[in-house]
């Protein structure tokens, strides 16, 4: 299996990650080819060689020009304007883009379809991130720093790159954001800026690494488009390692490591690779009486599953543990509900790797009525089936027959099925 793996531990912009690309292999003739097929002016790009604390990569410049094809000093574009200079540049000199607009001009081009597909979803995360920031509908929302043109190229040439690699599988390390405060187009925030908060939620990140941006919303777009594993612990063997050169040069090297990479493990099952936590606590002082309760209020706040264990504590005293496993992002939920709604003084929590099946749903219709199934997928094949427990239990009570009976009667339609 052939593995492209970012490795963002100094973040991710669009033009680190075609620098990246091209430094990993990409040819820049086709690169630059593939572009002109897109029906938008008013731009130059290069590559060359550049270093960062002593690591040799590639760096990429995307230059906008005036409509005489020149390039004003003021406007060409460094990588150190503030985002609100370059938004009044882009105004000055390119007119305005909505989605619509931008999936117009990749449909009409002569892209290939693949490298349409993968820009449109790029696209698609930054304008339903910005749309929820704003709170406006998708096709009508205005990019701000990635409707330019220059972000066009970016996203259109990472679908290229993404296309020409042809892996297997994309990875990705858990992503650096960096810190401080960063120019928008609506003001000042703090580092992550909105779109690029919206575009990762439910994405493994890390801050503080350095006190300025080190990753921008098409950069977040790339990775939450293409990435289908996020973990900080890869296991495979590397055949070929390259760097994209940031413009910044910050007490951290400011590159893009991107590897090829090969494995043999599981090569032909494409399972779900994904990230979690687990939070544990014993107790052994509690009335009994609120079990349900507690894990009724861990579902509503974000637990991806809740379950009780009998145990054996000192003085052998009888006590339950227990386990809650969540999202990244749901953790400061479900603490607070252990530590200020059960009797624990305490708690502790970890990592956890998952591997899953990739998941369908499917209506059945039996003669008594509906029932929604999970299927369980390996390569677009059904390996597991499993009844919904809540539909099946309405049926039974609703027509008095055995639940067994429904189930039956399920995997009866279910085998009938193509």
């Amino acid at each position: 299996m052939k593995i492209l793996y970012y490795d963002c531990f100094s973040g991710i912009s669009g033009d680190m990650n075609l620098a990246a690309l091209v430094d990993l292999g990409v040819e820049q003739s086709y690169l630059l080819q593939e572009l002109k097929k897109l029906d938008i002016q008013g731009y130059s790009i290069s590559f060359t060689s550049d270093q960062r604390k002593g690591i040799s990569g590639t760096r990429a410049d995307v230059t906008l020009t005036d409509k005489t094809g020149q390039t004003p000093p003021s406007f060409k574009f460094d990588g150190l304007t503030s985002i609100t200079q370059k938004q009044a540049h882009h105004q000055d000199h390119h007119e305005s883009r909505n989605y619509a607009d931008i999936r117009k001009i990749i449909h009409q081009s002569g892209l290939n379809d693949n490298v349409k597909r993968i820009s449109l979803e790029i696209f698609r995360k930054v304008a339903e991130a910005e749309a929820h920031v704003h709170g406006k509908p998708v096709n009508i929302i205005h990019f701000h720093e990635v409707g330019a043109v220059d972000s066009i190229v970016d996203i259109v040439g990472a679908a290229i790159c993404i296309d020409y690699l042809k892996p297997d599988k994309i990875i990705s390390s858990y992503i650096q954001l960096g810190g401080g405060m960063v120019k928008c187009a609506h003001g000042t925030f703090p580092v992550p800026a909105p779109a690029t908060a919206e575009i990762l939620k439910g994405i493994p990140v890390k801050l503080g690494a350095v006190q300025v941006e080190t990753t921008t919303p098409t950069g977040a777009a790339i990775l939450a488009a293409l990435v289908t594993e996020f973990t900080d612990k890869p296991n495979f063997k590397i055949t070929r390692i390259a760097y994209g050169i940031g413009h910044r040069d910050n007490a951290i090297p400011n590159v893009l490591r991107v590897c090829l990479a090969e494995t043999t493990e599981n090569p032909a099952m494409d399972y779900v690779q994904s990230t979690a936590t687990m939070l544990e606590c014993n107790i052994d002082d509690m009335n009994p009486e609120l079990y349900e309760y507690i894990m009724d209020k861990l579902f509503e706040a974000g637990a991806d599953d809740v379950y009780f264990q009998p145990i054996i504590m000192k003085k052998t005293r009888p006590a339950i543990k227990i386990s809650v496993l969540c999202q990244p992002s749901s953790v400061p939920s479900v603490e607070n509900i252990l530590l200020l709604e059960t009797s624990t003084l305490g708690l502790r929590k970890y990592d956890v790797e998952k591997t899953m099946l990739k998941r369908n749903w499917k209506t059945v219709e039996t003669k008594w009525g509906t029932v929604k199934v999970k299927l369980g997928l390996v390569n677009d094949k059904i390996v597991k089936t499993k009844p919904e427990y809540e539909d099946c239990l309405r049926i039974a009570r609703g027509n008095n027959v055995p639940i067994t009976d429904v189930y039956s009667e399920v995997s009866i339609l279910l085998n009938l099925q193509p």
